[in-house]
């Protein structure tokens, strides 16, 4: 049983990777660079080392869908039939060792940034991620909201991971001064930690969404997920919380930071961005979560709410933009 390129590339959701290897080079060009820029400041985590942190991220993203394919596979029959690779494409036996060689590389490579970040101890967060991929896939996944918690915070941790390893290397080369001047880096680990927070909501109401497109294959495989346990429509109003949350955090963060810009002017392009491409399509969705009752309805949400995240994602664009034209 030989594993196609096609089939490799669907088993480790190579769309989800792109989307990966995106977020972290927008946080690193579109946010932290030109913040840097305006204290005339530069980055510090070489280009090489930078790629290899995007890379070891890949590794570890990709063998987390492996090992979920290779314990989901009688789930994913029922749910979505057409996607199961392991057991059809790749045998269980070449799954699991493929699993083993995209962590063992993952985690190699983390430990090496580490070091060359001068923070030795950042490698074992790629060992607490494997790990608690691993147990995801074996275990939590099946419990109340554990599972979905997990992913969402696995997701926010996609664009964080950057500033962790950058961050230091600044404040061993401009730390004297930042001291000096009573300042720090913060704030781009609060403009950082900001798209991280985004993509932990948003990632939540998509899992939520899932669960609910996939409830009968979870049913008849004895999962305990939060539309089995609370029924559909009370998770659905937990959805629309979460929709409301997020605006909430998003009238807040315009209101705190965007209102007056970086140019000490008022920040319409941001307001405009949030309304059409954030705003009025979580209000669409609300809407559409709202009324769904078949399982199309619920895999249409499902694509909305991965659309709003990527809109999420690329307002990191317009930041870029404003930075660079008003400096």
């Amino acid at each position: 049983m030989k594993l196609s390129i096609t089939s490799f590339f669907r088993l480790v959701r190579y769309k989800n990777l792109l989307i990966v290897a995106l977020t972290q080079y927008l946080m690193r060009f579109a946010i932290i660079r030109p913040i840097l820029g305006i204290n005339g400041f530069e980055l510090q985590f070489g280009e090489f080392h930078f790629f290899l942190l995007v890379f070891a991220t890949l590794l570890l993203t990709a063998a987390g869908y492996v090992i979920n394919d290779y314990f989901d596979t009688r789930t994913d029959m029922l749910n979505r039939p057409e996607t199961v690779v392991v057991g059809r494409k790749i045998s269980r036996r070449s799954a699991i060792i493929l699993h083993w060689v995209l962590n063992f590389s993952g985690i190699l490579t983390g430990f090496y940034l580490g070091f060359y970040a001068g923070v030795p101890l950042l490698g074992l967060l790629f060992v607490f991620v494997a790990v608690l991929l691993w147990f995801y896939s074996t275990d939590y996944n099946r419990k109340f909201l554990v599972g979905n918690v997990i992913i969402a915070f696995l997701t926010a941790m996609v664009p964080v991971l950057v500033v962790l390893f950058e961050v230091p290397m600044l404040n061993n080369e401009y730390g004297d001064i930042m001291r000096l001047n009573q300042a720090s880096f913060s704030y781009i680990v609060a403009w950082v930690g900001s798209f991280g927070f985004f993509a932990f909501l948003t990632t939540l109401i998509r899992e939520l969404i899932k669960d609910i497109e996939d409830y009968e294959g979870d049913e008849a495989q004895g999962r305990k997920s939060v539309p089995i346990i609370l029924g559909i429509s009370y998770t659905k109003l937990i959805i629309g919380g979460l929709i409301i949350m997020t605006l909430v955090s998003l009238a807040y963060l315009y209101k705190a930071y965007l209102m007056i810009g970086f140019y000490g002017k008022t920040d319409y392009l941001s307001l405009l961005y949030f309304i059409i491409l954030l705003f009025i399509p979580f209000c669409y969705l609300f809407y559409k979560v709202m009324k769904a009752v078949k399982k199309e309805e619920y895999r249409t949400a499902h694509l909305l709410t991965k659309l709003i995240m990527l809109s999420g994602l690329m307002y990191s664009l317009l930041v870029r933009y404003i930075i660079i034209t008003s400096f």
